[in-house]
């Protein structure tokens, strides 16, 4: 590999949400965090030079993309996925979780229905309900360790509770579906029968594993293109999430109208300098670092898989079709939730996501970034191994 992602780079002290908060999120200090979705890999070379070349100017102001940014982003999106997108569809935020909040406001009112597919990113319920709206949950089926749609329920839940708006996460997070072209195309008529307006959430395209392809919903029919706020960023793939740069793409102009006034109303203008520029020189300089990484994720996939199998049968993983985030299930450990979470903080010393902060369908899971070097990966199991046979001595 012409990439380094076995060196462990120290991220204490540096402001890191991942490994300088713990005390404040109620955990203990020097636990070993696997938790929030970011990496602790050094970003891609290109990106790197670029924003010591942005921060050796001296100055930064109010800054905007030019034709070149819409040109790397667009270009991305063209090669690697097939979707040619127009300039004027772009709309610039912070992240996807804002232009969610944003797109709830304005195509919803206070007290409206918006669906989610449980378990799921717990922010989407965060931001229905934070703006006053109500969450309706078409809960995914679980049949042999995989993850389908019930569409029965999925069409059942938009009628009854008359649903104005649906949430994809696509990738799905936390349980690492990559969607079919058919499941997608089946999503997007029913939304469209309805009258049902899609934000699909793709943050995590650019992460699928051998043998699963992402298609992305707006790019399957022209349809679905007028009926979708498609959010995507280089935030994930290319562990640029502190620099708070996401490009949203709205082709219906009526429903960017709506949404662009729903982000003036945060007061909410240019994205900043940095991120413009990383953005930028991600897509532009960082496919090879890219593809070097997925093989590194691929092997870090592997040596859990194998390592639960022969070490810890007990607890079962859910194959991830995409994403760094693997979903395991512990429930043949019969213990509570807080049984759980005293297992997992107090005797391995790790921190995951419990899985019940993902709906009630995740009770009894965790959820673990695997986007750490293998000596990390191998030290967090063997931790987990530690606790598990003390537990059932």
């Amino acid at each position: 590999m012409h990439y380094d992602f076995d060196t462990i780079v120290d991220r204490r002290n540096t402001k890191s949400l991942k490994y300088d908060f713990a005390l404040e999120r109620g955990k203990p200090q020097g636990i070993l965090p696997l938790w929030v979705a970011d990496m602790d890999f050094k970003t891609a070379p290109g990106i790197v030079e670029r924003l010591q070349n942005c921060i050796s100017h001296g100055i930064y102001g109010y800054s905007e993309g030019k034709q070149e940014y819409f040109q790397a982003v667009s270009s991305w999106y063209a090669r690697y996925f097939d979707w040619e997108t127009k300039e004027e569809w772009l709309v610039k935020t912070p992240g996807i979780v804002f232009a969610i909040s944003a797109a709830v406001r304005a195509f919803t009112e206070p007290g409206d229905y918006v669906l989610i597919q449980s378990p799921v990113y717990y922010p989407f319920r965060e931001v229905i309900e934070s703006n006053e709206r109500k969450t309706a949950v078409n809960s995914l089926i679980q049949k042999n360790g995989h993850y389908e749609i019930d569409f029965e329920d999925f069409e059942k839940q938009i009628v009854e509770k008359r649903v104005k708006l649906f949430l994809l996460c696509s990738p799905h997070n936390p349980v690492g579906r990559v969607w079919k072209r058919e499941e997608l195309i089946k999503i997007g008529k029913i939304c469209k029968n309805h009258q049902v307006k899609i934000v699909s959430d793709e943050i995590h395209s650019d992460f699928t594993y051998p043998g699963h392809q992402h298609y992305i919903l707006a790019s399957l029919d022209e349809e679905f293109l007028q009926n979708t706020i498609t959010c995507t960023s280089p935030s994930k793939t290319f562990n640029l999430a502190g620099l708070q740069v996401s490009n949203i793409f709205i082709a219906d102009e009526d429903m960017r109208g709506a949404f662009q006034r729903a982000v003036e109303q945060t007061g909410y203008s240019q994205l900043n300098l940095p991120g413009l520029v990383a953005c930028q020189a991600a897509y532009e300089t960082g496919r090879d670092w890219l593809e070097e990484l997925k093989q590194y994720l691929k092997g870090n996939l592997d040596f859990v898989r194998a390592f639960l199998e022969k070490e810890l049968p007990e607890i079962k993983l859910t194959e991830p079709e995409g994403t760094y985030l693997i979903w395991m299930d512990f429930r043949s450990l019969n213990l509570s939730e807080d049984e759980l979470e005293e297992l997992i903080v107090d005797k391995a010393g790790l921190w995951l996501d419990g899985g019940a902060m993902f709906g009630a369908e995740g009770k009894g899971f965790q959820r673990m970034n695997i986007a750490c070097p293998r000596r990390t990966l191998e030290e967090a199991l063997n931790r987990l191994k530690a606790a598990i046979k003390d537990e059932i001595k």
